[in-house]
């Protein structure tokens, strides 16, 4: 029991927040000095504290509406900083609402690249088909951390190219033009500007489209046989060499 001076019966102290010697421990110090949270820190930490979640803010603000300025109907901002706008969002932030769309993507579409090699007696022989996509799906699968130029480099690079050409793989304009270089350049690379020390002379790039099969319950018909899209051959310049030897 405890008497009225705060000793118990057998003379020893009562217990409470106290540390040694009688002084108060942590929690005694916290009821004594009225802090809790931040103003429990010291000055500097509570700058520190101050400067990081300012930080954080505007971060987050500006992502927002970098993001917003890029889904939002065109507008006079969107307009002016649009260059701006496309630097930040892609090809991190890309926003792509095919998955939501009244008919999502039903195909796989892979890209092949095959060389042509100057041999000898100035006979050419031809590379076999190469499918680039599927040394990206080969990259990315099991890989808990795949990088963007695995996941989009062929893929986006398709996609400029498709964009910008008409149906007779006519360029529209400047754009067109620096698809095929993309594309071509990105081809030279993976299949090398050289073979058994001949060097690559022309390269060719196709695209194999395949129906993806339907699950048995939707009653869709599937099995399609693989279209193909064949481009033409496109001469390797020596910029082309010299940028896939710096690759």
């Amino acid at each position: 029991m405890e008497s009225d001076d705060g000793r118990d019966e057998r003379g020893g102290a009562a217990a409470g927040p106290v540390g040694r010697a009688g002084a108060p421990g942590p929690a005694g110090l916290s009821e004594l000095s009225g802090l809790s949270g931040l103003s429990a820190l010291s000055l500097p930490s509570r700058i520190a504290v101050g400067a990081g979640l300012a930080v954080v803010t505007v971060a987050a603000a500006v992502h927002l509406a970098m993001v917003f300025l890029h889904v939002a109907p065109s507008n006079t901002v969107s307009k002016q900083h649009a260059e701006a706008i496309g630097d930040y969002i892609y090809p991190e932030f890309e926003q792509n609402w095919k998955f939501f769309a009244p008919n999502p993507l039903q195909q796989n579409v892979a890209v092949q690249a095959r060389a042509q090699l100057l041999g000898p007696g100035g006979k050419y022989t031809l590379t076999p088909w190469t499918d680039l996509s599927a040394q990206d799906g080969d990259s990315i699968r099991h890989s808990l951390l795949p990088s963007h130029t695995q996941q989009n480099a062929v893929r986006r690079a398709w996609d400029f190219y498709a964009g910008s050409h008409d149906a007779r793989e006519q360029p529209n304009g400047l754009r067109g033009e620096l698809s095929e270089q993309y594309i071509r350049r990105i081809a030279l690379f993976r299949l090398g500007a050289e073979h058994d020390g001949r060097q690559v002379e022309r390269v060719q790039v196709r695209t194999m489209t395949t129906t993806v099969a339907p699950p048995p319950w939707s009653g869709e018909k599937g099995g399609a046989e693989p279209a193909y899209r064949v481009l033409g051959w496109w001469p390797v310049t020596a910029a082309d060499l010299k940028e896939a030897k710096n690759q």
